[in-house]
């Protein structure tokens, strides 16, 4: 790994405060309808989430937005963040995207500097953008010069990190059993990394209406410990 990577893996640390912890993106309403209950059939939904919405929505958009970069093409950046957020029917889901998004941005501009994340924050400012982790991450990246597969990769990965810890809390699972699914899913990681530097940019925004179904049902749960 080089120095640049690991920087950039900095950003994949569970504990990076952009407030990830609050969100399960439809986890919990699986959980509350006992579909997952256990490390198997959270297994099961995570490869689901992973291949069927994280692929085609967050980890395409980051594959466009390195491309974007490589020829300067601000405008499809900012479109990208559009598309990212309007697509996102569920409105918690939504809106957590969003918070994460500035978060990180947040975070990003007290570690690097990095021109592009400061135009980032000042359209934020001026309502003209809303704001997404995963742009943020492979603006980052870009400027690292990590390779554009590598840095959807950490991306996914940072994700699905985030997603295990909250599982570990809620279902829950021994962090033992978190740490055995991790480990479980490096291989789902990388095809589905393949998968993305495949899709044609077409494929943007093509998701599972299962998933998105339970992020709309979260805001009804009797009992909630996430946000969405």
């Amino acid at each position: 790994m080089t120095d640049n990577a690991l920087s950039l893996f900095q950003l994949c640390d569970s504990n990076f405060p952009t407030g990830s912890f609050s969100h399960s993106f439809g986890l919990e309403t699986y959980i509350q309808k006992d579909i997952v209950q256990d490390p198997e059939t959270f297994s099961e939904w995570l490869k689901v989430y992973l291949h069927e919405q994280l692929a085609y929505a967050d980890g395409l958009a980051a594959r466009l937005v390195y491309e974007a970069l490589d020829q300067d093409d601000l405008e499809k950046i900012w479109e990208l963040d559009r598309i990212l957020t309007v697509q996102n029917l569920a409105r918690e889901s939504r809106d957590g995207t969003q918070r994460m998004g500035d978060r990180m941005l947040n975070i990003a501009e007290s570690i690097y500097e990095i021109p592009i994340l400061s135009t980032y924050r000042q359209r934020l400012r001026n309502k003209q953008s809303f704001g997404h982790s995963a742009i943020v991450f492979t603006m980052v990246g870009h400027y690292l010069q990590v390779e554009k597969e590598t840095t959807i990769l950490y991306y996914l990965y940072s994700t699905l990190v985030a997603l295990v810890q909250n599982a570990v809390r809620a279902i829950p699972l021994g962090q033992t059993a978190g740490q055995k699914v991790i480990y479980s899913f490096q291989k789902e990681l990388k095809q589905a990394t393949d998968k993305i530097m495949h899709l044609d940019e077409m494929d943007f925004g093509v998701v599972s209406p299962g998933l998105e179904l339970s992020q709309m049902q979260h805001e009804r749960v009797g009992i909630r410990i996430f946000s969405s």
